[in-house]
C-alpha cells in the first residue's frame, strides 16, 4: 500500500509540474506525466483551433449566402423589369398596328362612300334626264313677226 506520505508527494510533484506546464514552462522530457500533459493540451488546443476554423467558416458561409440570395434577388427584379418593359413595348407596338390599321380601313371606307356617292349621282342624272324625256311629248311652234314672238306649246303627258 502507498502512505500517506508519498501520495501527497507525488500529488505535489504532479501539481508542480502542471503549473509548470501551465506557465508555458518546459517539461522534463522523461515525465511521463508531463509528455501526457502536453499531448492533452496539444488535443485540446487542435480542437479548440478546429472549432474556430469551422465557426469562421460557418459564418463566412452564411455571409456568402446572403450576399448571393440578395444578388439572386437582385437579377429577379432586373429580370421582371426587363419583362415589363419588353410587355409595354409590345403592346405599344400592337396598339400602333391597329391605329394604322384603323386609319387605312376608313380611308378605304371613305374613298368606296366617294365613289359610290359619285355613281349614284350619275345614275340619278341620267335617270332625271332619261325620264325627263319619256314622260310626255312636247310639241311647239312659233312664228316671228314685224313687232312680236308668237309661241304656241303644247304638252302631252302619258
Amino acid at each position: 500500500a502507498v502512505d500517506e506520505w508519498t501520495l501527497k508527494k507525488t500529488k505535489a510533484t504532479h501539481t508542480h509540474t502542471m503549473s509548470i506546464v501551465l506557465l508555458g514552462g518546459t517539461c522534463p522530457a522523461d515525465n511521463e506525466l508531463c509528455v501526457k500533459l502536453e499531448k492533452t493540451a496539444t488535443k485540446i488546443q487542435s480542437w479548440w483551433r478546429g472549432n474556430m476554423v469551422r465557426r469562421t467558416l460557418l459564418h463566412a458561409t452564411l455571409r456568402a449566402l446572403v450576399i448571393q440570395c440578395w444578388w439572386r434577388s437582385l437579377q429577379a427584379k432586373m429580370l421582371e423589369q426587363r419583362r415589363c418593359l419588353a410587355l409595354r413595348l409590345y403592346t405599344h407596338q400592337e396598339w400602333a398596328v391597329v391605329k394604322v390599321q384603323a386609319h387605312v380601313r376608313m380611308w378605304q371606307a371613305r374613298r368606296r362612300f366617294l365613289e359610290t356617292r359619285q355613281a349614284a349621282r350619275v345614275i340619278q342624272t341620267h335617270w332625271r334626264w332619261h325620264t325627263s324625256q319619256t314622260r310626255g311629248l312636247i310639241r311647239g311652234r312659233y312664228e316671228v313677226g314685224a313687232s312680236r314672238l308668237a309661241l304656241d306649246i303644247e304638252i302631252l303627258m302619258d
